[in-house]
């Protein structure tokens, strides 16, 4: 695994050596950003369920200035940790070691805003909802931010009030839906 494009491209990326994370592939993470517009222009990241940390990176090194980067696992954060020194800009992530909702409820009340969120969590359908759902209580989210909902093929994700759906991929094994805050 590595990053794709931007200014950290070519750098191989660490993953964890078990079946506790799914990594996004390679050519799911470059059909996905490609369809996002590839690059950017600033604005801030949300990977809650971040694994080995490559979306958030992915996303800083196409142009976003920062990005969260939260998981439960401790080894999961060790490998964010070494992926994130990779990029040699330690200062544009912060990475925390926390369950989900506990993690949004301490940025909220940090007053941290987001303009793209990755939510690629186990149990996906029933889990993603309720995030998304926790984003807009908290107040997390910066008036157009995207949320893309990564899931296997089998799962299918409803509409969520307060978010239009405006991408719908299905690459392989994988579903990746798009949703715009409104």
């Amino acid at each position: 695994m590595r990053v794709i494009a931007g200014k950290y491209a070519k750098r191989n990326l660490y993953t964890l050596k078990s079946n506790a994370t799914r990594p996004t592939s390679d050519k799911v993470k470059g059909s996905l950003f490609n369809s996002m517009g590839q690059f950017f222009d600033g604005g801030q990241v949300l990977d809650l369920y971040a694994g080995s940390g490559a979306l958030g990176i992915e996303a800083v090194s196409r142009g976003y200035d920062g990005a969260v980067l939260i998981d439960i696992s401790g080894q999961a954060c060790s490998i964010i940790r070494k992926n994130v020194e990779l990029t040699k800009e330690p200062d544009k992530f912060d990475i925390l070691k926390m369950r989900d909702t506990v993690a949004l409820k301490i940025l909220s009340e940090k007053g941290r805003k987001f303009d793209l969120v990755f939510l690629d969590p186990p149990y996906a359908k029933e889990k993603i909802i309720k995030i998304m759902q926790l984003l807009l209580k908290y107040n997390l989210l910066n008036l157009n931010a995207w949320i893309v909902a990564e899931t296997d093929e089998h799962t299918d994700l409803p509409n969520v009030s307060g978010f239009e759906l405006i991408k719908n991929h299905h690459l392989g094994r994988t579903k990746v839906k798009i949703f715009e805050r409104k």
